[in-house]
């Protein structure tokens, strides 16, 4: 399989580029259970998936590899960085949202057993807490102090990201500032390639969604 074309990236002097990538696919995406703080391994196709994102970023220069601290991150994370010969450093920061007492149930589950709690979700109403869990602006807010903390870390520099869907979708909320209540009209494929810029202060949208490198990717996410 070809390698995709690496992202035109313009110089720009102190500016930070960031590919941040979705983990690799787990049993609970097939099976469209809400994975949460939950600690689930990539079953085969998530590590089929995790070494072909090792081989489509080879020749990428990354300074700085980070990932989530959950397995299904990090595991992703560590097929790459064994290739470039980079140690990844783990980021409680970049985990998934909390979702509480709905980890590990699907959206029919949820529904059946928590119907008003789970429309709340579904509206995507962004001060919801679900019981033991955060709600979308508390997620949204991590997200976006990391990335920024990121940003001030590397200026100058690309730093390669692995995470999950909600922390994708925070990010490309707080990039592009799309409300949080809004609809996603976007995809979050695991182990597809995303690019970010953050330059004078600025951050952009470079490339979304790239899964020239795959030969299947899992858009399940419910939020």
């Amino acid at each position: 399989m070809s390698k995709p074309a690496e992202p035109i990236i313009s110089p720009r002097s102190g500016a930070t580029h960031i590919c941040l990538v979705r983990h690799g696919e787990t049993d609970w995406n097939v099976e469209r259970r809400l994975q949460g703080h939950e600690d689930i391994p990539l079953n085969a196709t998530g590590v089929a998936q995790a070494g072909a994102l090792a081989d489509a970023l080879v020749s990428t220069r990354f300074d700085a590899i980070y990932s989530s601290d959950l397995a299904r991150a990090l595991d992703t994370a560590e097929a790459v960085a064994s290739r470039l010969g980079i140690a990844v450093t783990q980021l409680p920061a970049a985990r998934e949202r909390n979702f509480g007492i709905f980890q590990g149930l699907t959206r029919q589950e949820a529904e059946q057993r928590f119907p008003a709690m789970q429309a709340r979700v579904a509206r995507r109403e962004p001060d919801f807490i679900p019981p033991e869990g955060e709600s979308l602006r508390q997620c949204f807010e991590r997200i976006s102090v990391m990335l920024d903390a990121l940003a001030d870390n590397h200026a100058g520099q690309r730093i390669l990201l692995i995470a999950h869907g909600g922390v994708l979708d925070a990010a490309r909320r707080f990039v592009t500032g799309m409300p949080l209540d809004a609809p996603r009209d976007f995809e979050l494929g695991n182990a597809a390639l995303n690019w970010l810029i953050r330059a004078g202060g600025i951050w952009a949208l470079q490339d979304w969604n790239d899964q020239s490198h795959l030969d299947i990717s899992r858009d399940e996410v419910q939020i």
